[in-house]
């Protein structure tokens, strides 16, 4: 019993130890971003949402991954991207990497074994709405972390001015 105890408690510190160096936070993807008017695709495994999960038919997660845009905010897409990065700002373990006028991408990062999400949000024009995509990028499920997380940008973003 006592060395079940110790086994287990070397394993978290080592765990610890290995989020503090980095080791558990992946690799960005080098595929992120915009291309012919779609975010990348949702991960192949559970831990990942995205509001255009439906463009991929027969995608194997398309059900699990499969989340509302966010609506334009009332002043047009440049105000929505604004609103969404003050949000962004606010939320703890939550970094804006890259923005432009159309697209915002952030990492979200958690507390304690240091695990990264990419989040992107796009202005989508012809729809007029905020196309988003949040992925974990370790893991095959991300125990609806990534879904949750937008779920809290969403409010917050609807409840901004």
């Amino acid at each position: 019993m006592k060395f079940a105890f110790y086994l287990v408690l070397a394993a978290i510190v080592l765990a610890l130890v290995a989020a503090q160096v980095g080791l558990l936070s992946g690799q960005q993807p080098a595929d992120l971003g915009v291309k012919d008017g779609r975010l990348k695709p949702p991960s192949r495994t559970r831990n990942s949402v995205s509001s255009q999960a439906e463009l991929v038919p027969d995608h194997p997660q398309r059900a699990y991954a499969t989340i509302d845009p966010l609506p334009f905010k009332a002043a047009g897409a440049a105000a929505s991207l604004k609103a969404l990065e003050t949000v962004l700002r606010d939320m703890p373990g939550v970094t804006i990497v890259a923005q432009r006028p159309d697209y915002l991408y952030a990492q979200a990062q958690t507390r304690w074994l240091k695990f990264v999400d990419d989040v992107e949000f796009w202005a989508n024009p012809a729809r007029g709405v905020v196309e988003l995509r949040s992925a974990s990028r370790l893991g095959r499920e991300d125990f609806g972390v990534n879904r949750k997380r937008i779920e809290a940008i969403r409010a917050a973003y609807l409840a901004a001015p």
